[in-house]
């Protein structure tokens, strides 16, 4: 039987249960970070396929490693965010254009006007992501859009925690610069 844990601050020892081979651990361990890997991934490809693609390798390589995994090292989301962001940029790397995600139906309990705005909204958003230089979408997705700290940014992708302050700023300001032309059709007045 699964005892009863913290995800956040058990995520060690469920993978050391993974790697014991228990399968419960393995359905809470994926249930805690795989939805974040997809949204993650989605945003930084602009393709839910090939994100579905990347969160699938990056679970395999977590339940591959487990077995070796040293614990106090780095959290388990850590590492196989680390390993989703190279998938993606391998990924970006391959392809010169891409398709932006449809964005997540609007919430029915909105009237129809409100709904399409929220799309409009979304799909404004994901668009002007995929325009921001890869680092920069990449830190603004992490902390703004997946809540991450910026020292966990820091850990996945490797930099400082100054460096990511900076790429978000920067990644923020140029959002508000590509978004500014549609503030009006998009229902902001100075909102952006």
């Amino acid at each position: 039987m699964l005892q009863t844990v913290d995800p956040e601050h058990d995520q060690a020892q469920l993978l050391a249960r993974v790697a014991a081979g228990e399968q419960a651990a393995a359905v809470v361990l994926t249930d805690l970070l795989a939805p974040r890997l997809l949204r993650y991934a989605a945003r930084m490809l602009g393709d839910r396929a090939e994100a579905e693609d990347v969160v699938q390798e990056a679970m395999l390589r977590l339940w591959r490693i487990a077995p070796d995994w040293q614990s106090g090292l780095a959290q388990p989301s850590t590492w196989v965010f680390r390993v989703a962001a190279n998938l993606c940029t391998d990924r970006l790397r391959r392809r010169r254009a891409t398709v932006p995600e449809l964005p997540d139906l609007p919430d029915p309990g909105q009237g129809a006007d409100a709904q399409m705005m929220q799309a409009r909204r979304a799909q404004a958003l994901e668009a002007a992501l995929l325009q921001l230089p890869e680092r920069q979408r990449e830190a603004v997705i992490l902390r703004h859009l997946e809540g991450l700290t910026n020292p966990e940014i820091a850990a996945i992708m490797m930099v400082g925690v100054e460096a990511v302050e900076s790429l978000t700023a920067r990644g923020k300001r140029r959002l508000a610069a590509i978004l500014a032309g549609e503030k009006d059709a998009l229902g902001y007045e100075d909102d952006i």
